[in-house]
């Protein structure tokens, strides 16, 4: 009788760093960031075209015991676009079953479903200058919970006011915090502060922690 073979659980890993959380509610702590390789999105603002395809194979439970050498009780699964790989969602619980505070940073184009619900979900919408804005998985709104978040890049006037619009048209600020991010070099943060203010609108504005402290290095 032939022995099963069971198939390890492999992902592809662009990189593993430690750094300070730079984004969303958990802003400043410092955070294990797990970034794994592939991306079937083309925004044109992206900063990381870099894990497009770089990358090696891993095991899940050598992944998970390189996050646990960091010594460090955040985690932050990201890309690329992590739920490319189906294997990510084994990674987030296994990740979550040791103890972690995990986060997942999606870019919203795939279902968000069957994501552990431990798991923070940070999801990108996309707005018309990010040249995705097609890709925006509509039902993945009504799975929002107060735990989790959804992140606008804003490029311009232009995609404040769709902004704007896409959070009426969904009732999203009744859903989970939103989040207004200026495009790094292609939107004033200042100007769309103001923006925020003079709309009272009720969203977080956030800049990119780790890119006022250490501007595009990537891993950090």
């Amino acid at each position: 009788m032939s022995e099963t073979t069971v198939k390890p659980v492999r992902l592809r890993v662009n990189e593993i760093f430690h750094s300070l959380q730079g984004e969303a509610d958990c802003i400043g702590f410092p955070t294990v960031f797990v970034r794994l390789t592939g991306c079937p999105l083309r925004c044109q603002y992206c900063d990381t075209e870099y894990a497009f395809h770089a990358g090696d194979w891993f095991d899940l439970e050598s992944i998970v015991e390189k996050v646990r050498g960091f010594d460090t009780s955040h985690v932050c699964v990201t890309g690329g676009e992590p739920l490319a790989q189906p294997n990510c969602l084994k990674l987030l619980s296994r990740l979550c079953d040791i103890g972690l505070q995990v986060s997942l940073e999606t870019s919203g184009a795939f279902d968000v479903a069957a994501v552990d619900p431990r798991v923070s979900r940070v999801i990108d919408v996309k707005t018309p200058a990010s040249n995705e804005a097609a890709r925006n998985r509509l039902e993945n709104f009504e799975l929002l919970t107060p735990r989790d978040q959804l992140k606008f890049v804003i490029c311009s006037r232009a995609d404040y006011d769709w902004s704007k619009a896409f959070l009426r048209e969904h009732g999203l600020t009744e859903r989970c915090r939103i989040l207004f991010s200026p495009s790094y070099h292609q939107q004033s943060p200042t100007t769309l502060a103001e923006w925020i203010l003079a709309d009272r609108l009720p969203v977080r504005f956030q800049l990119q922690l780790h890119k006022v402290l250490w501007g595009d290095v990537p891993g950090k």
